[in-house]
């Protein structure tokens, strides 16, 4: 990419599009557009097609998905399998029609199968079933990864995708209903400190083990790969470092300074029990994270209470 080619970013509102945004403005990139839904509906073929057609941008960043936590992926899977395919198949589609020099798409850690060997290298992909409480948006983002692959290998398209470990940070999703654990946490943390209650119940028991990686940092890997990977096969993007949720909620409740009690509700399911990303192959690109998990949730914190006096 040079630093005047015409960048879209799809999803900048969000907790990865802004990053990536952010990210591609502080290496001088100068000519990104953007869309909110209101002006662009990626699941309208005939929107993003005229997009496309009008705006003729040189390199995308697909960012853009509908996301949710284990609940709002339980109650709601029909919406997150038709919303992520529409979204991934116009914008990839439109991407080859209109010679679009290079694509990024980003996928997620539960395209792995529930019961995966860890830590999880690439190849693992397909080798097992999913895990149930989120099945249908694994499916919509292992969609997306082989539509990159396959318009590669049919069409010589440089569309390549990553896969990024759970992330966390500016932006993100703070509803108790359909957030992902860490910005969960870290609401219910701060509002048990400001309502002096006894405890903050955490889902499950604790046990299952995860990884995160700042939002920032995720970008930056992003923007590194759009710059100097090419290869059919998708890349993991993360730390390599795993924590219990147990321990994650202990360090939600030092940055948070919260006094009381966690109170692990047994009855709420655990999900996978390990997701520990191999990134072994994007490190030996030159490329490693910067942000530990402790320095990251006190940001993400602040970020928190930064968005507060709007409302959530």
């Amino acid at each position: 990419m040079e630093r005047e080619s015409k960048i879209y970013v799809s999803g900048h509102r969000g907790l990865v599009g802004s990053a990536i945004v952010r990210r591609l403005e502080e290496k001088g990139y100068n000519n990104i557009i953007y869309r909110t839904h209101k002006e662009l509906d990626l699941t309208n073929q005939e929107e993003v097609r005229r997009f496309f057609e009008v705006e003729k941008p040189e390199y995308v960043f697909l960012a853009a998905a509908k996301v949710g936590g284990i609940n709002a992926n339980n109650a709601y899977p029909a919406d997150f399998i038709y919303e992520n395919l529409m979204i991934e198949c116009n914008v990839i589609k439109s991407a080859h029609d209109f010679n679009v020099k290079k694509l990024l798409f980003l996928g997620s850690t539960c395209i792995y199968p529930k019961l995966c060997n860890q830590p999880i290298k690439e190849e693992y992909l397909l080798t097992g079933a999913l895990e149930p409480t989120n099945e249908a948006y694994a499916v919509a983002k292992i969609a997306g990864l082989e539509m990159c692959k396959f318009f590669k290998r049919q069409y010589g398209d440089n569309f390549i995708s990553c896969m990024p470990t759970n992330l966390y940070g500016p932006n993100d999703n703070f509803d108790l209903n359909n957030s992902h654990v860490l910005p969960a946490l870290i609401r219910k943390f701060h509002e048990a400190k400001v309502d002096k209650s006894p405890f903050v119940e955490v889902w499950g028991t604790g046990k299952p083990l995860r990884e995160f990686l700042y939002v920032d940092d995720m970008a930056d890997g992003c923007v590194f790969l759009m710059e100097n990977y090419n290869g059919e096969e998708h890349v993991n993007i993360g730390t390599g470092e795993e924590v219990s949720i147990g321990e994650l909620a202990e360090l939600v409740k030092e940055a948070v300074g919260y006094e009381g009690n966690i109170a692990f509700n047994t009855e709420m399911p655990d999900g996978t029990p390990r997701k520990l990303c191999d990134v072994s192959k994007l490190y030996e690109m030159g490329w490693s994270h910067r942000v530990e998990l402790r320095e990251g949730i006190q940001m993400a914190y602040e970020s928190y209470l930064d968005v507060l006096v709007d409302g959530i």
